[in-house]
């Protein structure tokens, strides 16, 4: 007896969990996904006869309450491309008694009675809808919204920038801007207010680290791999990478360290503005259970079932390792540059960014007396994707300079390998471990505080770390002034004579406290719309007198880099720009501050003539402090 699968039909004698790799690998990160649609996840799930991977539906409860409510108007499920705006409205039609059949069958409007009376309009995907065809949806939502038409609910699910070009042509057909683009623009792009008869529900903003950590207990702790109890490939002390790789990610040895941890790095991403749809990390899940290094061994470097025999003859169960399939190492780079998650992860540099600490231990830690025990407790523990056969064969090569280790390239074999060990290395050193900091293995080595900061704020603590305040007050300072200051207790407002974008200011025209104090100073604060911390600039008392800075991740790293000694503009432009804006904000507040009398008169004595410039001067420790000057006009 076979047994159909989605990709193809299942042999008698195949691995009992065959069928659901397959089905799983189809999420992967292929070169034909066909996962891209809910319609053919429902209909593969029936075909090989596999349970679906159940996600949550967070907006879920809070779209029948509006329903059930009897509230006017309609409804629009908003989102990017994969967010999974579709399994919401599929959601929301079996809650409300839909049939699963109706839904499935072919069309893109689905009508369901309400109990109240009134008639439910699904419209499955607004971009199935060419060119006029969408005015009949938009004329309805229309007529709901704006004409209080209360026999119908619209249901719309739509991309945020197809609905508002639709919204846009469809007003210049009718020689008017459409009064609901204006509204919904600034609510998907401002978190404005929805129209008063429109509940808008935007999945693009729903996406955490709590997204990552259901998506990965959905994939790896599915009930299907039960299957793979009674599977030959792990039998007899043999390693099955594709279970060994799901065991990981569900964490049964780590205690979820591994999820912990790329939701550190999904969360750093986020803030900084990138967003990742579920489908994308349904991707990252699934490449990481499956990926393979080798497209010899493995097609399009995804394993299935029928791979891993042939794997494990080779003794290349190493190349699957879960943790170089968490960046999409195992994928060529084009393929890996074309999924938003895949390259999100590379933009952190792990495994190409390192110290000398862990470059030591995994280079030298094996023979070398002084870091053996880490070695042994680091690395040699483990043997599966750790101190693999392989690996310590290519560092014997390499130290002991063989001849193929001495030639051109021939060290590239060993230095791939040292760097999924980085990688390795930063999923499982323990959160105590002094020695070795997994921050500083990354392109963000100050991420861990960031986080810190997050919690910190989001606990309603009344203080930063002390260590925190004092460097982004020493980075601020160097960037507003361009100096190479030590000052972690204040803050320097200057500028180069006049409202320019001078890097060099020695001119202060106001300086103000590095911690607030009598409601004046500097203090940072919790944006809980967006998650993030800024930071907010007190120059005098009264909220006029305050400037925020938005402190994203990369800009919180530019700061803190800056304050221990890099070169601005060798770290990011983009950043430095960002802070010169907010130098003209603050030299802009405190001439207001000034004119309002709120700051001391610069005027000395009485004389017209005469004014007192306050100007920057370094001690020998590097610490600034500021200088009155008295200048006189000519008479």
């Amino acid at each position: 007896m076979t047994t159909a699968s989605p990709l193809g039909t299942g042999e008698l004698g195949a691995p009992p969990a065959a069928i659901w790799v397959r089905f799983l690998r189809s999420y992967g990160p292929t070169p034909q996904n066909l996962t891209m649609f809910d319609e053919y996840v429902s209909g593969a799930v029936g075909r090989a006869k596999v349970q679906p991977i159940q996600l949550a539906t967070p907006l879920l409860e809070d779209m029948v309450k509006r329903i059930e409510s009897k509230a006017p108007g309609s409804m629009l499920i908003a989102g990017t491309a994969g967010d999974g705006k579709t399994y919401h409205c599929r959601a929301l039609w079996a809650r409300l008694g839909g049939d699963p059949k109706a839904w499935s069958a072919k069309g893109n409007v689905k009508e369901l009675r309400l109990a109240d009376g009134r008639l439910a309009v699904f419209i499955k995907d607004l971009s199935e809808f060419n060119g006029q065809e969408s005015d009949l949806p938009l004329q309805r939502l229309e007529r709901s919204v704006l004409g209080g038409d209360d026999s119908e609910v619209l249901v719309v699910a739509a991309n945020h920038g197809q609905v508002l070009d639709r919204l846009r042509d469809m007003g210049k057909r009718q020689g008017r801007r459409h009064p609901l683009r204006t509204p919904l623009q600034e609510c998907f792009l401002q978190a404005g207010p929805a129209p008063e008869r429109l509940a808008v529900f935007d999945l693009s903003r729903t996406t955490t680290r709590k997204t990552f950590e259901e998506v990965a207990k959905a994939v790896a702790g599915h009930q299907e791999w039960e299957n793979c109890s009674r599977c030959a490939l792990r039998a007899d002390g043999k390693v099955c990478p594709i279970d060994e790789n799901r065991r990981r990610l569900l964490g049964d040895a780590d205690g979820g360290q591994l999820a912990g941890r790329l939701g550190d790095l999904i969360e750093i991403a986020r803030l900084n503005g990138l967003h990742l749809p579920v489908r994308d990390l349904l991707a990252l899940c699934a490449n990481m259970v499956l990926g393979h290094s080798d497209a010899k061994e493995a097609k399009e470097n995804l394993m299935t079932c029928a791979d891993v025999a042939k794997i494990q003859e080779a003794g290349n169960v190493s190349k699957a390792s879960v943790y170089a399939n968490a960046f999409g190492a195992n994928l060529p780079r084009r393929r890996a540059a074309d999924r938003p998650v895949f390259k999100a992860m590379a933009g952190f540099g792990v495994g190409e960014e390192t110290t000398n600490a862990a470059d030591g231990l995994l280079v030298y830690g094996k023979d070398d007396s002084r870091l053996q025990a880490d070695f042994a407790r680091l690395v040699a523990s483990d043997p599966i994707y750790g101190a693999t056969a392989n690996y310590l064969q290519a560092q014997e090569n390499y130290l002991e300079g063989h001849e193929g280790a001495r030639l051109d390239g021939g060290a590239d074999e060993f230095m791939d390998m040292l760097e999924d060990q980085r990688r390795r290395l930063y999923f499982t050193l323990p959160s105590d471990e002094l020695g070795y900091s997994r921050w500083a293995m990354t392109v963000f080595r100050y991420a861990g505080e960031y986080l810190e900061v997050i919690e910190t704020l989001a606990e309603g603590k009344k203080q930063v770390s002390e260590a925190v305040r004092s460097r982004i007050a020493k980075g601020l300072n160097r960037v507003l002034t361009g100096l190479l200051l030590e000052n972690t207790d204040r803050v320097f407002i200057a500028s180069s004579g006049g409202f320019t974008q001078s890097r060099v200011s020695v001119l202060c025209d106001h300086e103000t406290s590095a911690r607030r104090q009598q409601g004046v100073g500097m203090a940072f604060r919790l944006n809980s719309l967006t998650g993030r911390p800024y930071l907010e600039v007190q120059l005098a008392p009264g909220a006029a007198n305050r400037v925020a800075f938005d402190l994203t991740p990369i800009r919180h790293e530019f700061l803190s880099r800056v304050a221990e000694g890099s070169l601005p503009a060798s770290f990011s432009n983009e950043c430095l720009e960002d802070l010169l804006a907010f130098k003209s904000k603050l030299l802009r507040k405190a001439e207001t501050v000034r004119k309002n009398g709120v700051a001391e008169d610069d005027e000395v004595g009485g004389d017209e003539a005469a004014m007192t410039l306050d100007f920057i001067e370094i001690e020998p420790g590097g610490r600034g402090l500021t200088r009155p000057v008295t200048v006189r006009a000519p008479v």
